[in-house]
């Protein structure tokens, strides 16, 4: 996924890359992990202890480890410890990625039209856009759910060109891909039955070219 922020930021994570501009942004391997979490868990913030226990599994540090790593991103990216608007501090908890961010899709090759994805239920079609559609009960999210154990934000579902991947957003129920549930990002393919909670829905796509539902 190619992520836009802070006007001329990409943060590309296929090719595990940073730049600005046309300029490479160098980061420690450990430094690109911790924004990588911060940056998937957007707008949410992550807890310091969480933060330890997912970059240093079972290992003692010492506690200054992770602060030197928020400094090394922000020296990076220009941001300030005094007056973040990248990477928020929330004092005696952890940590937060504050700064809007744009999903960069590759262009269309000349010719070739979008296909068109939606999620169907017994209730109808809901459509899908490209890029990024949040799924729970948050009314403002792409894809609202009224129902029984769906989370306020329960998933994201990303579509780049003709890749669709989910994943959950630590929902209280879980997310589940044809009855298994997943516990990171995960490739989706059409037909695939999709469980949020009380909710079962399946991943259609049609053609722009051709009315019939690829399964």
């Amino acid at each position: 996924m190619l992520l836009r922020f802070d006007h001329d930021c990409l943060f590309d994570t296929d090719r595990r890359q940073l730049t600005r501009g046309a300029q490479e942004l160098p980061l420690s391997p450990k430094a690109y992990e911790l924004l990588s979490l911060l940056v998937d868990a957007r707008p949410h913030a992550i807890a310091k202890d969480k933060l330890y226990r997912v970059l240093w599994p079972n290992t003692f540090v010492v506690q200054a480890n992770l602060p030197n790593l928020i400094a090394e991103i922000r020296a990076v990216l220009g941001d300030s410890g005094h007056h973040p608007h990248i990477i928020r501090t929330l004092h005696r908890f952890g940590y937060a990625f504050a700064c809007d961010t744009e999903i960069v899709r590759p262009a269309m090759p000349a010719g070739r039209k979008p296909l068109e994805y939606c999620l169907r239920g017994k209730s109808g079609d809901l459509p899908l856009r490209a890029g990024e559609n949040l799924i729970g009960r948050d009314p403002d999210g792409q894809i609202c759910l009224d129902a029984a154990g769906v989370s306020r934000r329960h998933a994201r579902l990303v579509i780049e060109g003709r890749t669709v991947t989910i994943e959950d957003l630590a929902s209280k129920n879980g997310t589940f891909v044809r009855g298994v549930r997943i516990t990171a990002s995960r490739s989706l393919l059409p037909g695939d039955d999709l469980s949020f909670g009380g909710a079962h829905l399946t991943l259609h796509v049609t053609s722009p070219d051709s009315s019939t539902t690829t399964l």
